[in-house]
């Protein structure tokens, strides 16, 4: 290989490095999200959309073959309950490994695992788009999302208490759906999604200078697909 290109193949892997990304416009949103459900995910939206995540390659987790040998014997149901926690514990433990970051955590809450991200952890400051290090974030829960495919998950936006509900409830929303659209970009299938904006409710930290801070917040909630 010459010199120009050596230098060439440099630049190309110096830029790609440096490439910042950014959300896509928001006119376009609705075409990366087509197929996602903007509600609360709760059991009667999940069993309305399953025909359709089915009928886009989806599947239940007792069709993911993760049976062991000891799991063999015994009565379907319990079967299927060990085969459900086992593949829920094996997410909870990518998810917790891959993210130790400031302002991450990762939380097993009955079946489904939770993943909150406050907003300085993935978002630029004072700035509606995804920061650089959320993008690597980001990244890394959407490889880990495709990996545990057999699950739906609710994208919730959360701000800190705010005079404005209805500003509040849009910027929750702008997050849950960046985030959104960063997973539909990275193969991650809408099929499986719920987004939604809840403003101000439900804080997790007191509402003084630093719990604003843990307030504003993204939670993925991940649930098994059965």
């Amino acid at each position: 290989m010459d010199l120009k290109k050596v230098i060439f193949v440099v630049l190309c892997f110096g830029l790609g490095g440096c490439l910042q990304y950014h959300s896509p416009e928001r006119n376009t949103w609705n075409q990366y999200l087509s197929g996602a459900s903007f509600m609360d995910m709760s059991e009667t939206a999940r069993t309305a959309k399953l025909p359709v995540y089915m009928g886009r390659g989806g599947k239940i987790i007792t069709q993911t073959g993760e049976l062991s040998e000891k799991m063999q014997y015994g009565d379907k149901n319990s079967i299927d309950n060990a085969v459900l926690i086992n593949y829920m514990s094996g997410l909870e433990y990518e998810l917790y490994d891959a993210l130790r970051k400031p302002g991450i955590s990762v939380q097993r809450a009955g079946t489904d695992v939770v993943v909150i991200l406050v907003r300085d952890s993935i978002m630029q400051p004072n700035i509606a788009d995804i920061s650089p290090d959320g993008a690597d974030t980001l990244k890394i829960i959407s490889k880990i999302l495709n990996k545990y495919n057999a699950t739906f998950f609710e994208i919730a936006g959360y701000t800190d208490s705010m005079s404005d509900k209805n500003a509040a409830y849009a910027l929750s929303l702008d997050m849950a759906q960046r985030t959104g659209v960063y997973f539909a970009q990275h193969n991650v299938s809408t099929a499986r999604m719920f987004i939604v904006g809840r403003g101000a409710a439900r804080p997790i930290a007191a509402q003084d200078d630093i719990g604003r801070l843990m307030n504003r917040r993204v939670e993925i909630r991940i649930t098994p697909a059965r």
